[in-house]
């Protein structure tokens, strides 16, 4: 991941940006170039992804979106995140429907799955920044680790490995996912 320019850039310039095939976010404007993530993070991120969107669509709980889905954290300067995969409460569905252009705020819940290119630290320091922008919960998924740390507010992270479940906590009351059924999928060694 780095930053592409020196000049700030709006949310609204990175909405109108051509697509250029690869995946961009914005923070504190400044636009970060990323770099495609691999089969096992797609994997990952799906199948996670696919569990929370079974649990929610089963209890009416809300909408989770993929990876493409840019949320809008802040602005002047902005800061738009768009996590491997989200989730936002019925109570916080816009009335007039799902807006064509980044969602105005931040998600409920952040997904990220480590990629090849990203640290721990830069991950750490992504899931605080969820947090203090408003987000819920984050899970950050460390496939070669096997292991999800769990982020809430003023709470210490957890550390969980493949032994242990993800737990939805008030966000997503009862849902569970062992995180054994996740790492299924292998890494190539």
């Amino acid at each position: 991941m780095r930053a592409r320019t020196d000049r700030l850039v709006t949310a609204d310039e990175l909405m109108r940006m051509p697509d250029d095939g690869v995946k961009h976010e914005l923070v504190e404007g400044r636009l970060i170039t990323m770099t495609h993530a691999g089969s096992l993070h797609g994997r990952l991120a799906m199948r996670l992804g696919a569990a929370v969107d079974r649990f929610v669509e089963a209890h009416a709980l809300g909408a989770v979106f993929a990876a493409e889905t840019g949320f809008r954290l802040a602005r002047d300067p902005d800061t738009v995140r768009a996590p491997d995969v989200s989730f936002v409460r019925k109570e916080r569905l816009l009335e007039e429907g799902l807006p064509d252009g980044y969602w105005p705020g931040p998600p409920d819940l952040a997904v990220e799955v480590q990629s090849p290119n990203n640290s721990v630290r830069e991950l750490e320091l992504k899931a605080q920044d969820y947090l203090r922008r408003g987000v819920q919960l984050v899970w950050v998924v460390f496939p070669k680790k096997r292991a999800v740390v769990v982020y809430r507010p003023d709470a210490v992270p957890a550390s969980l490995g493949e032994h242990d479940a993800l737990d939805g906590y008030d966000l997503l009351p009862g849902f569970r996912y062992p995180l054994a059924r996740l790492f299924t999928v292998k890494p190539r060694s």
